[in-house]
Protein backbone atom coordinates (compact mmCIF):
# COMPACT_ATOMS: atom_id res chain seq x y z
CA UNK A 1 0.00 0.00 0.00
CA UNK A 2 1.00 3.41 -1.08
CA UNK A 3 1.21 6.23 1.91
CA UNK A 4 1.60 9.78 1.32
CA UNK A 5 4.86 11.22 2.26
CA UNK A 6 5.18 12.42 5.77
CA UNK A 7 5.79 16.05 6.04
CA UNK A 8 7.20 18.21 9.04
CA UNK A 9 7.77 21.56 9.65
CA UNK A 10 10.16 22.91 11.84
CA UNK A 11 9.71 26.19 12.89
CA UNK A 12 12.56 28.09 15.36
CA UNK A 13 11.28 31.97 14.73
CA UNK A 14 14.19 34.51 14.36
CA UNK A 15 15.92 36.69 16.38
CA UNK A 16 13.90 35.54 19.65
CA UNK A 17 16.55 34.42 21.49
CA UNK A 18 15.54 30.16 21.17
CA UNK A 19 18.25 28.28 23.71
CA UNK A 20 18.40 26.01 20.64
CA UNK A 21 17.85 27.90 16.67
CA UNK A 22 19.03 31.02 17.85
CA UNK A 23 22.39 31.02 17.60
CA UNK A 24 24.86 29.91 14.32
CA UNK A 25 22.80 27.19 13.01
CA UNK A 26 22.88 25.35 16.38
CA UNK A 27 19.25 23.86 15.00
CA UNK A 28 20.67 22.01 12.26
CA UNK A 29 21.25 18.75 14.54
CA UNK A 30 17.56 19.25 15.42
CA UNK A 31 16.69 18.99 11.54
CA UNK A 32 19.15 16.15 10.71
CA UNK A 33 17.71 13.87 13.06
CA UNK A 34 13.53 15.05 12.11
CA UNK A 35 14.87 14.83 8.54
CA UNK A 36 15.70 10.77 9.27
CA UNK A 37 12.28 10.24 10.41
CA UNK A 38 9.95 12.51 8.08
CA UNK A 39 9.95 11.81 4.53
CA UNK A 40 10.21 15.51 3.69
CA UNK A 41 11.32 18.32 6.30
CA UNK A 42 10.29 21.97 5.47
CA UNK A 43 12.28 24.76 7.61
CA UNK A 44 13.93 28.10 7.10
CA UNK A 45 17.18 29.18 6.81
CA UNK A 46 18.11 29.92 10.34
CA UNK A 47 17.87 26.67 10.84
CA UNK A 48 20.19 25.06 8.38
CA UNK A 49 22.30 27.89 8.30
CA UNK A 50 25.59 27.34 10.21
CA UNK A 51 27.84 30.52 8.16
CA UNK A 52 30.64 28.35 6.90
CA UNK A 53 28.75 25.28 8.06
CA UNK A 54 25.86 23.26 6.17
CA UNK A 55 24.70 19.40 5.75
CA UNK A 56 23.34 18.34 2.95
CA UNK A 57 19.48 16.90 3.47
CA UNK A 58 18.20 15.91 0.54
CA UNK A 59 14.92 15.97 1.83
CA UNK A 60 14.52 18.87 3.39
CA UNK A 61 12.80 22.01 1.77
CA UNK A 62 14.99 25.33 2.61
CA UNK A 63 11.99 27.92 2.39
CA UNK A 64 12.17 31.43 3.60
CA UNK A 65 9.98 33.09 6.55
CA UNK A 66 7.92 35.32 4.74
CA UNK A 67 7.20 32.40 1.92
CA UNK A 68 7.03 29.77 4.77
CA UNK A 69 4.00 31.82 6.21
CA UNK A 70 2.28 31.94 2.53
CA UNK A 71 2.78 28.06 2.30
CA UNK A 72 1.12 27.97 5.62
CA UNK A 73 -2.10 29.60 4.50
CA UNK A 74 -2.62 28.18 1.58
CA UNK A 75 -1.62 31.12 -0.46
CA UNK A 76 1.56 29.57 -2.14
CA UNK A 77 2.78 26.09 -3.02
CA UNK A 78 5.99 24.67 -2.61
CA UNK A 79 7.84 23.17 -6.05
CA UNK A 80 11.19 20.82 -5.18
CA UNK A 81 13.90 21.71 -8.09
CA UNK A 82 17.49 19.62 -8.50
CA UNK A 83 18.62 23.12 -8.94
CA UNK A 84 18.39 26.49 -8.93
CA UNK A 85 20.46 29.35 -10.74
CA UNK A 86 21.52 31.32 -7.58
CA UNK A 87 22.09 35.36 -8.57
CA UNK A 88 24.45 37.19 -5.74
CA UNK A 89 23.60 41.07 -4.13
CA UNK A 90 26.00 42.90 -2.36
CA UNK A 91 25.53 46.21 -0.43
CA UNK A 92 27.42 48.86 -1.97
CA UNK A 93 28.36 49.87 1.73
CA UNK A 94 30.63 46.27 1.80
CA UNK A 95 34.44 47.63 1.79
CA UNK A 96 36.46 46.94 -1.36
CA UNK A 97 38.60 43.58 1.18
CA UNK A 98 34.74 42.21 2.60
CA UNK A 99 33.82 42.42 -0.84
CA UNK A 100 36.73 40.34 -2.03
CA UNK A 101 35.96 37.64 0.88
CA UNK A 102 32.25 37.46 -0.52
CA UNK A 103 33.27 36.63 -4.11
CA UNK A 104 35.93 34.20 -3.34
CA UNK A 105 33.63 32.44 -0.74
CA UNK A 106 30.81 32.66 -4.31
CA UNK A 107 33.26 31.34 -6.51
CA UNK A 108 34.64 28.48 -4.23
CA UNK A 109 30.91 27.49 -4.23
CA UNK A 110 31.09 27.21 -7.78
CA UNK A 111 34.22 25.19 -7.80
CA UNK A 112 34.52 23.24 -5.06
CA UNK A 113 30.21 22.38 -4.51
CA UNK A 114 29.53 22.69 -8.44
CA UNK A 115 26.74 25.71 -7.39
CA UNK A 116 25.11 27.37 -10.47
CA UNK A 117 25.51 31.04 -9.72
CA UNK A 118 24.87 34.14 -12.24
CA UNK A 119 26.96 37.51 -12.51
CA UNK A 120 26.62 39.63 -9.02
CA UNK A 121 24.95 43.13 -8.93
CA UNK A 122 25.84 45.64 -6.30
CA UNK A 123 23.52 48.11 -5.00
CA UNK A 124 23.09 51.43 -6.56
CA UNK A 125 23.11 52.80 -3.11
CA UNK A 126 24.34 52.01 0.68
CA UNK A 127 21.80 49.62 1.63
CA UNK A 128 21.95 50.91 5.22
CA UNK A 129 20.88 48.64 7.95
CA UNK A 130 19.72 49.90 11.16
CA UNK A 131 19.59 47.43 14.43
CA UNK A 132 16.91 47.81 16.74
CA UNK A 133 15.72 45.58 19.64
CA UNK A 134 12.69 45.79 21.60
CA UNK A 135 11.25 45.47 25.08
CA UNK A 136 10.40 41.97 24.63
CA UNK A 137 14.25 41.46 24.13
CA UNK A 138 13.72 39.99 19.94
CA UNK A 139 15.84 41.76 17.56
CA UNK A 140 14.80 43.47 14.30
CA UNK A 141 15.86 46.35 12.24
CA UNK A 142 15.02 49.00 9.31
CA UNK A 143 16.88 48.84 5.47
CA UNK A 144 17.00 52.70 4.66
CA UNK A 145 17.47 52.20 0.77
CA UNK A 146 15.49 48.92 -0.03
CA UNK A 147 14.32 50.21 -3.42
CA UNK A 148 18.54 50.03 -4.24
CA UNK A 149 17.41 46.18 -2.96
CA UNK A 150 14.73 45.48 -5.18
CA UNK A 151 16.24 47.28 -7.84
CA UNK A 152 19.40 44.88 -7.68
CA UNK A 153 16.83 41.42 -7.31
CA UNK A 154 14.93 42.75 -10.72
CA UNK A 155 18.37 43.14 -12.35
CA UNK A 156 19.65 39.57 -11.20
CA UNK A 157 15.61 38.20 -12.36
CA UNK A 158 15.44 39.96 -15.36
CA UNK A 159 18.75 40.22 -16.85
CA UNK A 160 20.63 36.90 -15.34
CA UNK A 161 17.51 34.62 -15.45
CA UNK A 162 18.41 34.20 -11.28
CA UNK A 163 15.84 31.95 -9.62
CA UNK A 164 16.98 32.55 -6.39
CA UNK A 165 18.78 35.40 -4.91
CA UNK A 166 21.49 35.52 -2.21
CA UNK A 167 21.74 38.89 -0.30
CA UNK A 168 25.11 39.95 1.83
CA UNK A 169 24.63 43.61 2.98
CA UNK A 170 26.94 45.52 5.09
CA UNK A 171 25.67 45.06 9.05
CA UNK A 172 27.18 47.78 11.56
CA UNK A 173 30.50 46.87 13.85
CA UNK A 174 29.65 46.69 17.48
CA UNK A 175 32.10 44.39 18.64
CA UNK A 176 31.98 45.75 22.33
CA UNK A 177 28.09 45.65 23.04
CA UNK A 178 26.58 44.14 25.46
CA UNK A 179 24.45 41.83 23.40
CA UNK A 180 27.28 40.99 20.57
CA UNK A 181 29.03 39.41 23.88
CA UNK A 182 25.92 38.02 25.44
CA UNK A 183 25.04 36.42 21.93
CA UNK A 184 28.54 34.80 21.32
CA UNK A 185 28.59 33.31 24.95
CA UNK A 186 25.55 31.41 24.11
CA UNK A 187 22.88 33.76 25.76
CA UNK A 188 20.20 36.36 25.20
CA UNK A 189 19.35 37.11 21.43
CA UNK A 190 21.02 36.91 17.76
CA UNK A 191 21.40 40.71 17.39
CA UNK A 192 21.46 40.59 13.60
CA UNK A 193 18.28 37.70 13.11
CA UNK A 194 15.57 40.42 12.51
CA UNK A 195 16.96 42.65 10.42
CA UNK A 196 18.24 39.61 8.58
CA UNK A 197 14.59 38.79 8.15
CA UNK A 198 13.46 42.09 6.88
CA UNK A 199 16.00 41.75 3.92
CA UNK A 200 14.80 38.27 2.98
CA UNK A 201 11.24 39.02 3.13
CA UNK A 202 11.07 41.89 1.00
CA UNK A 203 12.17 40.19 -1.78
CA UNK A 204 10.11 37.28 -1.21
CA UNK A 205 7.23 39.16 -1.23
CA UNK A 206 7.93 41.67 -3.89
CA UNK A 207 9.48 38.94 -6.58
CA UNK A 208 8.20 35.74 -5.31
CA UNK A 209 11.11 34.13 -5.24
CA UNK A 210 13.59 32.48 -2.72
CA UNK A 211 15.79 34.33 -1.08
CA UNK A 212 18.72 33.93 2.14
CA UNK A 213 20.89 36.65 3.50
CA UNK A 214 24.22 36.63 4.48
CA UNK A 215 25.55 39.67 6.79
CA UNK A 216 29.26 41.23 5.82
CA UNK A 217 30.84 42.00 9.44
CA UNK A 218 34.81 42.46 10.33
CA UNK A 219 36.11 39.58 11.49
CA UNK A 220 35.68 39.38 15.89
CA UNK A 221 38.56 39.58 18.13
CA UNK A 222 39.74 36.17 19.34
CA UNK A 223 37.38 34.97 22.45
CA UNK A 224 38.74 32.32 24.59
CA UNK A 225 34.99 31.80 26.04
CA UNK A 226 33.03 31.67 22.97
CA UNK A 227 30.01 29.13 23.29
CA UNK A 228 30.17 26.46 20.94
CA UNK A 229 26.58 26.90 19.45
CA UNK A 230 27.89 30.82 18.42
CA UNK A 231 31.61 29.18 17.52
CA UNK A 232 30.59 28.59 13.44
CA UNK A 233 30.36 32.62 12.83
CA UNK A 234 33.99 32.81 14.22
CA UNK A 235 35.04 30.11 11.36
CA UNK A 236 35.84 33.07 8.48
CA UNK A 237 35.53 36.17 6.84
CA UNK A 238 31.89 35.09 5.61
CA UNK A 239 28.81 33.55 6.16
CA UNK A 240 27.88 33.02 2.62
CA UNK A 241 27.95 29.02 1.71
CA UNK A 242 25.48 28.35 3.73
CA UNK A 243 23.55 30.47 1.96
CA UNK A 244 24.45 29.56 -1.21
CA UNK A 245 24.09 25.76 -0.42
CA UNK A 246 20.45 26.38 0.59
CA UNK A 247 19.27 28.57 -2.45
CA UNK A 248 21.06 25.82 -4.97
CA UNK A 249 18.50 23.61 -3.94
CA UNK A 250 15.42 25.61 -2.36
CA UNK A 251 11.97 24.81 -3.58
CA UNK A 252 10.38 27.32 -5.53
CA UNK A 253 7.14 29.32 -5.45
CA UNK A 254 4.06 28.08 -6.89
CA UNK A 255 1.59 30.82 -7.11
CA UNK A 256 -1.46 29.81 -8.41
CA UNK A 257 -2.23 32.31 -10.81
CA UNK A 258 0.93 32.23 -12.28
CA UNK A 259 2.03 28.56 -12.57
CA UNK A 260 0.88 24.94 -14.28
CA UNK A 261 0.17 22.65 -11.45
CA UNK A 262 2.84 19.91 -10.61
CA UNK A 263 1.98 16.86 -9.29
CA UNK A 264 5.28 17.00 -7.40
CA UNK A 265 3.82 20.66 -5.61
CA UNK A 266 3.70 20.71 -1.95
CA UNK A 267 0.58 22.34 -0.31
CA UNK A 268 -0.09 23.26 3.17
CA UNK A 269 -3.09 20.43 3.49
CA UNK A 270 -0.04 17.52 3.26
CA UNK A 271 1.96 18.69 6.29
CA UNK A 272 1.51 16.01 8.90
CA UNK A 273 3.12 17.31 11.87
CA UNK A 274 4.86 20.83 12.81
CA UNK A 275 7.72 21.35 15.63
CA UNK A 276 7.91 24.98 17.81
CA UNK A 277 9.75 26.26 20.57
CA UNK A 278 6.56 25.80 23.57
CA UNK A 279 7.03 29.98 24.40
CA UNK A 280 7.03 30.65 20.58
CA UNK A 281 3.50 29.98 19.17
CA UNK A 282 2.18 33.26 17.39
CA UNK A 283 3.85 33.34 14.09
CA UNK A 284 1.73 33.89 11.32
CA UNK A 285 3.09 29.84 10.11
CA UNK A 286 1.49 28.08 13.25
CA UNK A 287 -1.22 30.32 13.70
CA UNK A 288 -2.25 29.05 9.99
CA UNK A 289 -1.35 25.61 10.60
CA UNK A 290 -3.23 25.37 13.36
CA UNK A 291 -6.36 25.28 11.35
CA UNK A 292 -5.59 22.61 9.97
CA UNK A 293 -5.39 18.70 10.70
CA UNK A 294 -1.78 18.98 11.95
CA UNK A 295 -0.18 17.62 14.73
CA UNK A 296 1.43 20.55 16.38
CA UNK A 297 4.25 19.49 19.08
CA UNK A 298 5.59 22.32 21.12
CA UNK A 299 9.02 22.04 23.22
CA UNK A 300 9.60 23.52 26.51
CA UNK A 301 13.15 22.54 26.53
CA UNK A 302 13.56 25.13 24.11
CA UNK A 303 13.26 28.44 25.60
CA UNK A 304 13.16 32.67 23.87
CA UNK A 305 12.52 35.57 24.81
CA UNK A 306 8.52 35.74 23.95
CA UNK A 307 6.15 33.92 26.25
CA UNK A 308 3.38 33.17 23.59
CA UNK A 309 1.97 29.79 24.67
CA UNK A 310 -0.58 27.90 22.42
CA UNK A 311 -3.53 27.53 25.25
CA UNK A 312 -4.23 31.02 25.22
CA UNK A 313 -4.12 31.06 21.47
CA UNK A 314 -6.87 28.32 21.49
CA UNK A 315 -4.20 25.88 19.79
CA UNK A 316 -4.71 22.44 20.45
CA UNK A 317 -0.84 20.79 20.81
CA UNK A 318 0.41 17.86 22.06
CA UNK A 319 3.74 19.78 24.69
CA UNK A 320 6.78 17.92 24.97
CA UNK A 321 10.26 18.47 27.08
CA UNK A 322 12.83 18.01 24.73
CA UNK A 323 13.26 17.14 20.56
CA UNK A 324 14.73 13.76 21.53
CA UNK A 325 10.77 13.32 23.08
CA UNK A 326 9.64 15.28 19.91
CA UNK A 327 11.41 12.50 17.54
CA UNK A 328 9.75 9.76 19.63
CA UNK A 329 5.98 11.57 18.67
CA UNK A 330 7.01 11.69 15.39
CA UNK A 331 7.61 8.28 15.11
CA UNK A 332 4.39 7.35 16.51
CA UNK A 333 2.54 9.65 14.66
CA UNK A 334 4.40 8.61 11.39
CA UNK A 335 3.47 5.04 12.02
CA UNK A 336 0.03 5.58 13.09
CA UNK A 337 0.54 4.90 16.68
CA UNK A 338 -1.18 7.09 19.41
CA UNK A 339 1.47 8.02 21.87
CA UNK A 340 -1.21 7.35 25.00
CA UNK A 341 -0.92 3.81 24.13
CA UNK A 342 3.58 3.65 24.82
CA UNK A 343 2.54 4.89 28.11
CA UNK A 344 2.10 1.58 30.86
CA UNK A 345 -0.66 3.92 32.10
CA UNK A 346 -3.77 3.85 29.58
CA UNK A 347 -6.69 4.57 30.24
CA UNK A 348 -9.69 2.79 29.75
CA UNK A 349 -12.30 4.06 27.00
CA UNK A 350 -15.43 5.60 28.57
CA UNK A 351 -19.10 5.95 27.32
CA UNK A 352 -20.01 9.15 25.86
CA UNK A 353 -23.65 10.22 26.70
CA UNK A 354 -26.41 11.02 24.04
CA UNK A 355 -28.35 13.02 26.18
CA UNK A 356 -26.41 15.93 25.94
CA UNK A 357 -27.07 15.84 21.96
CA UNK A 358 -28.89 18.71 20.11
CA UNK A 359 -31.99 18.05 18.03
CA UNK A 360 -30.88 16.17 14.81
CA UNK A 361 -29.57 18.62 11.85
CA UNK A 362 -31.82 19.11 9.07
CA UNK A 363 -32.20 16.21 6.18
Amino acid sequence: MNHRPYTVILIVPTGIGAAIGGYAGDALPVARAIASVADRLITHPNVLNGAQLYWPLPNALYVEGYGLDKFAAKCWGLRPVHQNRVGLILDQSIEPDLRLRQLQAADAARATLGLNLTDYVITDAPLQVQLRSSASGSSWGTIDNPDSLLRAAEVLINKAEAEAIAVVVRFPDDIDSEALQSYRHGQGVDPLAGAEAIISHLIVRTFQIPCAHSPALSPLPLDPDLSPRSAAEELGYTFLPSVLVGLSRAPRFVVEACNFPSHNDIWADQVDAVVVPATACGSSALLSLSQLPVQIITVRENQTQMQVLPEPLGIKAKQVNSYLEALGVLVAHKAGISPDTLSPNLPSLHCLSTTEISSPPNP
